[in-house]
């Protein structure tokens, strides 16, 4: 794969492949890492895709599994003592005030629900990235409302919904 090519789907994809990885870890620096990742393997294995949605969901796909591998990483396991927890701050959502609850989901129910809403995905498309079967995605995408609506209700009422 030559730098233009690299560039153009980094130009095309690179905004979309960032809002997955930030809607799995909640923070900037990883999300930037994941994409930077994501765009590296890309170059690195150079496939042939059939068509440019095959080319989006290998790179959705690539973008997930590096999130998943961060969250699993010994790093992520380090303790921080009390002390210093409370000097820690909460991430920053850039999608507004929607962005706060969302975090609240379980980042399994998250993933499924920025890529149906934000992404603009089917239930089809997000199993064949994610590898699993369209009716747990549809099962997830159920849930995640469930627990959006049963969250904003607790919070400020009728606000959003």
């Amino acid at each position: 794969m030559d730098r233009e090519e690299a560039a153009c789907l980094v130009e095309r994809y690179g905004t979309m492949v960032y809002r997955l990885a930030y809607a799995r870890t909640g923070s900037r620096e990883d999300a930037e890492d994941i994409t930077q990742e994501t765009f590296l393997k890309l170059v690195r294995a150079a496939p042939a895709f059939r068509e440019e949605e095959h080319c989006k969901a290998w790179l959705l796909r690539v973008a997930a599994n590096c999130a998943g591998d961060l969250h699993r990483s010994p790093w992520r396991r380090r303790v921080v003592p009390l002390e210093e927890a409370g000097e820690m701050t909460t991430p920053e959502w850039e999608a507004g005030d929607m962005g706060e609850v969302l975090s609240a989901l379980p980042e399994d129910y998250r993933v499924v629900v920025h890529l149906y809403y934000y992404e603009d995905m089917s239930t089809a498309e997000i199993a064949r990235v994610l590898g699993k079967r369209e009716g747990s995605i549809r099962t997830r995408l159920s849930r995640a409302r469930k627990m959006l609506r049963q969250i904003l209700s607790e919070t400020e009422g009728d606000a959003y919904v």
